[in-house]
């Protein structure tokens, strides 16, 4: 997986990057062809954004979170993240099951 991480209005930590990507490599062990993921961080005011897309085979997944604090934000949305995963892989091998493989 290829991760891509942006900072936009501030300059992030390593602490911070660094727990970003270990968030995101944890969506693996939910379904292990993702093969881009953006992380994409934003600060506004008192408001801290957490945006993380993934591009998995034939669909691109999106989680957009926002609170207080940063570490919170990314939290949330790689659990959205979890579920849609979980989501995407019961769709996909129902229809791989089927016959149906698109």
């Amino acid at each position: 997986m290829r991760i891509n991480f942006t900072a936009r209005h501030y300059k992030p930590s390593e602490r911070l990057k660094e727990y970003a990507e270990t968030e995101v490599r944890s969506l693996e062990k939910y379904y292990d062809s993702i093969v881009d993921c953006d992380i994409i961080l934003d600060y506004q005011k008192e408001i801290q954004i957490a945006e993380i897309n993934l591009v998995v085979h034939g669909a691109k997944l999106s989680a957009t979170e926002k609170s207080e604090d940063i570490y919170k934000s990314i939290d949330l949305a790689v659990a959205k993240l979890q579920r849609q995963l979980k989501k995407y892989k019961e769709k996909h091998f129902q229809n791989y099951e089927a016959g149906e493989v698109k």
